[in-house]
């Protein structure tokens, strides 16, 4: 796709304000880069998502300037009707937080730093060997950030088609309950994994994983241990869903395209590592923009994405095996050890 040559009015065009556009947005604009953002939706942007930022992203963050209040998590357990096991981080606190309050940190850090962000769609993207123009905007590059069913890599062909052996989905919502931990806690059933994570101190996020069909509450009911700890609990939240989760994509760049966040490929939401991978990956991005080598971006995504996805691809394999499944909490609390050092491989 192509368009008659037009000189570039920014250096970086990010399509797309959730976490993984608006940290691509920032750490262009410190590294010096002109940038403008898109985005169709009104702020602040909500998200079926467990809330959960890993160590290592809430301090990448913070080091961009991006602050957001809630609520410190310690480690995550496991559980299933008979076990539960701990592994507590060793290199510092996660941060529960209402995806809400960090997309308003975020926005407010874009404004900090003089970045437009324009309310409007994408629509078609052409590119030439210099530039490329999306909503009216010239740019050098363009970062697509525009989600799990990106229309950006839809356009270009970079999706991968193909059987899915299981079509997980998720829904998540919040609970008036002071948390009763200071763990994110992944409660494990026949019909998937229940996340609480704490994220003020009178509140926490359900989020629910399944490839089952069913409603929030019908869900609730395969993990009776929850139930019981919300008891009485008020729900302070409307249901969100998000899925199929599983996005398999060709290549990360196409020409002056390149994709980042869940735009860039998904596995499952299981290990919890959907922010880290993306704030890592939008550095690399800015990198790669700010160098003009486009062509180095794909090597550089995999490699600082390796870890999480194979860790992720090997519990899920493992959860969709019926033979496995029951066994994984009960392998973790029978050798806590590498549980531990796999949790904190991840944090």
């Amino acid at each position: 796709m192509s368009s008659a040559a037009a000189r570039p009015e920014v250096d970086l065009l990010v399509a797309g304000a959730g976490p993984a556009g608006a940290a691509t947005a920032i750490r262009a604009a410190l590294a010096g880069l002109s940038v403008v953002v898109v985005e169709p939706r009104t702020a602040p942007i909500d998200k079926a998502c467990g809330e959960g930022i890993a160590h290592s992203a809430a301090s990448y963050l913070s080091r961009l300037g991006v602050k957001p209040s809630g609520r410190p998590f310690h480690g995550i357990r496991y559980l299933d009707a008979q076990h539960s096991v701990d592994a507590r981080f060793a290199a510092g606190p996660g941060l529960g937080v209402r995806r809400t309050t960090l997309h308003a940190a975020l926005m407010s850090r874009l404004a900090e730093l003089d970045v437009p962000v324009v309310r409007a769609r994408v629509g078609p993207v052409m590119q030439n060997a210099t530039s490329v123009t999306a909503a009216g905007v010239t740019a050098r590059y363009l970062a697509a950030a525009d989600g799990l069913h990106s229309p950006i890599r839809r356009q270009f062909g970079l999706a991968v088609s193909g059987r899915r052996v299981e079509v997980r989905r998720g829904l998540r919502q919040h609970f008036a309950v002071a948390p009763w931990t200071d763990l994110v806690e992944v409660y494990w059933s026949g019909l998937g994994e229940a996340y609480v994570t704490p994220v003020a101190d009178d509140l926490v996020g359900v989020a629910i994983l399944t490839s089952a069909r069913g409603t929030f509450d019908s869900h609730l009911d395969a993990f009776p241990r929850l139930q019981r700890r919300l008891r009485g609990a008020q729900a302070a939240s409307d249901v969100l869903g998000a899925g199929p989760l599983r996005q398999r994509v060709r290549a990360r760049t196409a020409g002056r395209v390149l994709l980042v966040g869940d735009a860039a490929g998904y596995v499952d939401a299981l290990t919890g590592e959907g922010i880290a991978v993306a704030v890592r990956t939008s550095a690399e991005l800015v990198e790669c923009v700010r160098a003009d080598r486009p062509q180095d971006y794909e090597a550089a995504w995999r490699r600082v994405s390796w870890e999480c996805r194979l860790l992720t691809a090997s519990l899920l394999w493992a959860r969709n095996r019926a033979i496995l499944a029951p066994r994984i909490v009960p392998a973790a609390a029978a050798l806590p050890g590498v549980y531990r050092s796999i949790v904190n491989r991840l944090s």
